[in-house]
């Protein structure tokens, strides 16, 4: 079995489903309200030249989400992707 994967460790290209949400609150429904739910396909389209924000693409819309919320999103990841501490 694979270790728990957020959203914040998907590289530009790389795409994933979402398995679940951590974050709880006004937060939660924020992420919940642009369609970030399980079974949801996400891609990173471009981090900004600093890391934070990334640009997603969410149910046909791109969406910057900051690190500090992007961890908030647990991942099933595709085959395709390759987890940096996979690559050996």
């Amino acid at each position: 079995m694979r270790d728990i994967r957020y959203l914040t460790s998907l590289h530009q290209g790389q795409s994933a489903v979402v398995r679940e949400l951590t974050a709880s609150g006004s937060m939660r429904r924020r992420l919940q309200d642009i369609g970030l739910i399980e079974g949801t396909k996400v891609e990173c389209i471009q981090k900004s030249p600093l890391g934070d924000p990334t640009a997603f693409l969410i149910r046909g819309a791109v969406i910057a989400l900051r690190s500090e919320d992007a961890s908030g999103i647990i991942l099933y990841p595709n085959d395709s992707v390759v987890w940096e501490d996979e690559i050996k």
